[in-house]
């Protein structure tokens, strides 16, 4: 609602800047008006015009909708809500729950039928329709959708003019104007216009939309409104809406008011001719429908149409299991915020603007509490803007506080109990209890819904003691509120209140005691005064006080990262993942006893961000940039103590996303000097993952470089490879094995060895099916690399030609030391015109060529090449690892070659792994039948026991899971 009530404030600049204008200064009722004339438009028709500017200025989307890379228009997202009549008879039920209409059997009506002619409309006399709801369920959506359909011709069409205002623009008027003036002021174009004369019954053509009435103090009481049905009479603007809802100024127009539930009695029931509730999505296929128009949209654009049919399906599932996920999207705003997730974490682009998950949820309180405000006061003359205080710093500290105390206490369910002691607990004076009142009805549900599984479990006749649990209405909410209530500082312990308002009062006193000070220390001895001296230290105290309960924030936050018990749990954006698309299949084990708040400490560090800042200071909750420093600092310092201990890699995948979410690069390149490899083995990546590690490692100087950074079984495709490339820049030791890495993404490896900024001393691509094409295109960069020195292309399609393309390129590559080209479809010649290359070669000392179909005379002469040619030393002799023999001895690394044989076997060609065991088992026996020396010969047998016991494990066994070793 908070975006169309900004945009109405900014329609007159929009279209004054586009046009040429005359200026016209005239006097009307003793204050001047500024007339504009396009000389372009002044013989159009004044309605055509209106419908041409309204259509304009409603298109423009929130700053919040650009997130999705602005592929969305209000034509093609929009998904009419359930709106419901209600009878003047059931107001009593109006201020009820919003989910409580989910079961409701009525007809969903459209704005366009509640104004259909009824038997109790009065000949000559317009309708008034109050439409209302929660926030949340959609209110300012309709508004905006049913102007775009008027100025398109689509609907309302036996209404000539529509005349839109948001309340929040009237209250803020402080003088007296008359209607035709209101409308002149924002729609320059209507002034005169004869509908708006009342002359006739003119004004039956005529539609006036109010939206958001709750921001107006309306006083139906004839004392105080006085009685008004000139058009041309200047009142103040909340007297003229009142005599238009009284129906004595202009009776014939139809009027339409939106508000929120808690001021539905703000206008008496004689002047309303239909009450209208908005219910927001009761029911998953009209969710799937606004998910559908959504994702899919964006698909479209990006060609990641499968990908988006794939997330709505899986939503749609959940969405049907009723989930609390499905009570959530009960209201359109959680769809949004569930679209916003949903699109962040699957379609993340590298050259979008930077998104985080803190970003989002703050984007989404700011697109549904911006501007809003909890009134007091109420039905009083002081005007009512000086009686509203944020509504979101309300929310943080009644529901973040109860937020807080769910994650201190592991909890997510919490008792009516609960929320009568958290929210509005200590409400003492009459202008709390209305806030109080005015909260639970309008917001509280927004945030707080019944527990499903609770509610799925109680008795048709509870007792006393079968009590209905509430949880948020989506999870992350609690820890994003909790954050906010921590960082915001609203937990002070008594002790810090007490020194923070005796520390204000001597701060101010601190000049007065001090020129006091100063005239009497000339006729009293000095002693006495000392204890002035004191006073005046009380603020540096205090300042100590603050500055340990900031370095307690960043604690927590370390603490919370990092707690042992959650060590191995799935990563934070995977459980965002899974809690909105569920899980499907065997879960994984949670070591937790309850649920896991990892995203608590991110959202802290979130909220630190500057731009996260200023969003919440427009929703007035304002973040101290001194709070921001004291936090940081002692959180740098935590970071790092805590990185000196060996992480997993879901930890160590939960630290980036923190220091992404943080947003602050120089914090992020001190905290990463203290790394020196980032261990991401078995971490599901995606292009969102990627994003982040490239981001984070992009803040680090140029001289940083990692020792290693392992990828193996991340499942990476080559688009991923394309996102790491920052990445790979600042790495030394890349492990990408146990990947989906084709043929394409061997071009990106091979630039990334060319280029000169790149550090790449060892690489491993085993298990990647590169073939033979893309193994000839990687090693097109070894004449220019100057910096690798293990390449690992074990088990990569890899085939004669390429082994023969590569032998030819190592002749201008002088840094390699080892080569691994184990388990591909090399044969004999291709082997020897390989290692005869590496003989020659300055530097390469072992070469990995098991597993290949090598015969037994090729093993034989490739034992015969590695050997030095004479002993001058001009020939280097290199281990050439073809089998666990080496010419009539045992080879020294028979044990790593079986080693990574069992490990991997699982993901290999089974029958060609025994295969090549039984080769070994050949080459042992002819061996061993060459040793005259009975310890030799004990000593092949043994070795021939552990290939033995190999041959049996994969003859025996079903195939075990691999455990992916690097090799």
């Amino acid at each position: 609602m908070s975006s169309l009530l900004r945009q109405l404030s900014q329609l007159h600049a929009t279209w004054r800047c586009k046009r040429r204008v005359d200026v016209l200064l005239c006097s009307t009722n003793g204050f001047h008006l500024r007339t504009f004339c396009s000389t372009t438009m002044s013989n159009a028709d004044p309605i055509e015009i209106h419908k041409k500017k309204l259509f304009l200025w409603f298109s423009h989307l929130p700053q919040e909708e650009k997130q999705f890379g602005g592929y969305f228009s209000p034509e093609t997202m929009h998904v009419d809500p359930l709106i419901l009549e209600r009878k003047p008879e059931e107001r009593a039920r109006l201020l009820g729950s919003s989910f409580q209409t989910q079961t409701t059997s009525s007809p969903s009506l459209t704005v366009e039928q509640l104004f259909d002619a009824t038997d109790a409309c009065t000949e000559g006399r317009g309708l008034n329709v109050l439409l209302y709801g929660a926030v949340g369920t959609g209110k300012s959506t309709v508004v905006r959708k049913l102007v775009l359909d008027w100025c398109s011709g689509t609907t309302f069409n036996h209404f000539k003019l529509l005349v839109p205002f948001t309340c929040e623009d009237l209250s803020q008027l402080s003088k007296a104007a008359s209607l035709r003036d209101l409308v002149s002021r924002k729609y320059l174009h209507l002034k005169k216009h004869p509908l708006l004369s009342g002359e006739g019954n003119q004004a039956k053509d005529v539609l006036f939309l109010f939206n958001g009435m709750e921001k107006m103090n309306l006083d139906f009481r004839i004392g105080s409104t006085e009685l008004c049905s000139d058009p041309n009479e200047a009142l103040p603007p909340d007297v003229v809406v009142v005599n238009l809802l009284r129906k004595y100024l202009l009776p014939e127009a139809n009027i339409l008011v939106t508000t929120r539930l808690s001021a539905v009695d703000r206008i008496p029931q004689k002047y309303v001719s239909r009450y209208a509730q908005i219910c927001g999505f009761n029911d998953p296929d009209r969710q799937r429908a606004y998910f559908t128009s959504r994702l899919l949209q964006h698909s479209k654009e990006t060609g990641r149409n499968q990908e988006a049919h794939a997330l709505i399906e899986l939503l749609y599932l959940n969405l049907q299991s009723q989930t609390q996920l499905a009570a959530a999207c009960f209201l359109p705003s959680y769809c949004w915020l569930t679209c916003a997730n949903l699109h962040f974490l699957h379609f993340t682009d590298a050259n979008a603007p930077i998104r985080t998950l803190t970003g989002i949820y703050t984007s989404f309180l700011r697109l549904n509490f911006g501007g809003e405000v909890l009134g007091t006061g109420m039905g009083t003359n002081v005007p009512i803007q000086e009686h509203q205080s944020s509504l979101m710093l309300y929310v943080v500290r009644t529901v973040g506080k109860l937020a807080f105390d769910g994650v201190t206490y592991k909890r997510t369910s919490f008792s009516e109990k609960d929320l009568e002691q958290w929210i509005g607990g200590k409400t003492k004076t009459d202008e709390e209890l209305r806030q109080l009142a005015m909260f639970r009805t309008d917001v509280l549900d927004f945030f707080l819904a019944p527990c499903v599984e609770n509610v799925k479990n109680l008795p048709e006749i509870p007792d006393e003691h079968d009590q209905r649990r509430y949880v948020f209405a989506v999870p992350a909410m609690q820890e994003y509120l909790a954050a906010l209530y921590v960082v915001l500082g609203e937990n002070k312990s008594a002790l810090e209140k007490f020194t923070s308002q005796v520390s204000m009062a001597i701060g101010q006193a601190s000049e007065d005691v001090t020129a006091l000070f100063n005239i009497l220390s000339k006729f009293i001895p000095l002693r006495i005064f000392a204890v002035f001296n004191l006073l005046k230290l009380f603020p540096k105290l205090y300042e100590k006080i603050s500055s340990y309960n900031k370095g307690s924030i960043a604690r927590t936050m370390a603490a919370e990262l990092f707690r042992t018990e959650d060590s191995y749990n799935e990563d934070v954006l995977d459980q965002v993942e899974q809690s909105l698309l569920g899980v499907h299949g065997p879960q994984t084990k949670q070591y937790s006893e309850g649920k896991p708040f990892e995203l608590y400490p991110i959202f802290m560090g979130g909220l630190l961000h500057y731009g996260n800042r200023v969003l919440l200071q427009q929703i007035g909750c304002s973040i101290q940039s001194t709070t921001v420093a004291q936090i940081t600092g002692a959180l740098r310092k935590y970071l790092v103590r805590e990185l000196s201990k060996p992480q997993p890699p879901e930890e160590l995948m939960d630290l980036l996303v923190l220091l992404y979410e943080f947003q602050n690069p120089r914090v992020t390149a001190e905290v990463l000097s203290s790394i020196r490899s980032i261990p991401l083995t078995n971490i599901r990546m995606t292009s969102l993952k990627c994003f982040v590690l490239s981001s984070v490692l992009s803040c680090t100087p140029a001289s940083y470089y990692l020792e290693k950074l392992d990828l193996s079984s991340c499942l990476l495709t080559n688009d991923m490879l394309q996102i790491l490339c920052p990445a790979f820049r600042h790495t030394r030791n890349l492990n990408l094995q146990f990947n989906s890495l084709g043929p394409e993404s061997c071009i990106i490896l091979r630039d990334l060895l060319l280029d000169p900024k790149s550090d790449v001393r060892s690489l491993h691509l085993c298990d990647n099916p590169l073939l033979d094409s893309g193994v000839r295109t990687l090693v097109e960069a070894l004449p220019q690399n100057e910096t690798l020195t293990h390449l690992s292309l074990m088990h990569t399609g890899m085939e004669d030609e390429a082994a023969l393309e590569l032998a030819k390129r190592l002749k201008k590559h002088t840094s390699l030391q080892e080569l691994n080209v184990a388990y591909n479809n090399i044969g004999d010649d291709a082997a020897l015109a390989l290692v005869e290359a590496c003989r020659e070669h300055p530097s390469i000392h072992t070469v990995h060529l098991y597993l290949n179909p090598l015969s037994d005379v090729g093993k034989k002469l490739l034992y015969v090449r590695s050997l030095p040619k004479d002993h001058s030393g001009s020939n280097r002799r290199v281990k050439v690892l073809a089998s666990v023999t080496e010419g009539t001895d045992i080879s020294e690394d028979w044990h790593p070659i079986l080693r990574v044989i069992r490990e991997n076997a699982s993901s290999w060609d089974r029958q060609h792994v025994q295969e090549q065991l039984k080769a070994f088992l050949r080459d042992l026996e002819w061996g061993r039948q060459q040793q005259p020396n009975f310890w030799k010969r004990l000593h092949f047998r043994r070795v021939e026991k552990g290939v033995r016991k190999t041959l049996q494990m994969l003859e025996k066994e079903t195939a075990p899971q691999s455990t992916g070793y690097s090799k």
